[in-house]
């Protein structure tokens, strides 16, 4: 891969952290230039989407935020987040050979098992954003995962039997995050979400439930709006946007 202009540099590197993201969130709070890259071979409290937390086992797998400073307008987040997972998904792909999956908003899988997590969170002035801060953690060598999460969770090594070098797949990923962000930047929303609506079988045809906090509501996925955003067709016909949340595979008999 060539090296990226602006993603990684400059990179504060960490042993063990409790989070990357509340790191890089003071570090752009100092100004830290776009691009600046926090890694840590570990976390102690790290942070997924919705609240959850982040196992982030020493040495076997990937755990950075990214500082991003893109003169667009908050609501322009939405699609921001798409490019961002993109990024990571095509990045991973590259090192192992293997298509992966994306589940709306930026979840990455191999084999319909998570092995990416996306937190994106934005600092906002007024209509403007002032910085983004991209968390990734990616599981590469785990040989194997907790009993609670081993039916919808794996890593590239258990997926592809291979072991990999954690410097060669931050730098694809990093590449990658940066060509799908310089084309956010360049070209708008609309190449970003044609190029995540062709990676992602959960855009469109997927019976799905979306869970948003104690709301859970179910439908067969529609495509994504203008803003990036999931529509879902319910039972009855009608066609709802997903706001915020998540989504996972409907299960039959499910309520």
């Amino acid at each position: 891969m060539p090296p990226t202009r602006r993603f990684g540099y400059p990179v504060f590197p960490y042993t063990s952290i409790d989070s990357t993201m509340r790191e890089a969130a003071e570090w752009a709070e100092r100004n830290a230039p776009e691009g600046s890259l926090i890694i840590a071979d570990e976390q102690t409290a790290g942070r997924g989407r919705l609240g959850r937390s982040w196992i982030s086992e020493r040495g076997v797998g990937l755990y950075f935020s990214i500082i991003l400073r893109p003169d667009i307008p908050a609501a322009s987040a939405p699609v921001l987040t798409l490019a961002i997972g993109l990024g990571v998904a095509r990045g991973i792909g590259e090192v192992c050979g293997r298509q992966c999956d994306l589940r709306w908003p930026n979840d990455v899988l191999l084999n319909e098992k998570k092995v990416s997590g996306i937190l994106v969170e934005m600092e906002s002035g007024r209509d403007r954003v002032r910085h983004v801060i991209a968390g990734v953690g990616i599981n590469v060598n785990n040989s194997g995962m907790p009993p609670s999460l081993a039916e919808i969770a794996s890593s590239l090594k258990i997926e592809t039997g291979c072991e990999f070098l954690l410097d060669v797949v931050r730098d694809h990923v990093l590449a990658q995050m940066e060509r799908y962000y310089g084309m956010f930047l360049e070209r708008g929303a609309k190449p970003v979400i044609d190029a995540f609506t062709r990676a992602s079988s959960y855009v469109r045809g997927r019976r799905v439930v979306a869970e948003n906090g104690e709301q859970r509501i179910q439908g067969v996925t529609a495509g994504l709006d203008p803003s990036g955003v999931l529509l879902l067709e319910r039972p009855g016909g009608t066609i709802e946007p997903v706001l915020a949340g998540s989504v996972r595979p409907w299960v039959d008999g499910e309520i």
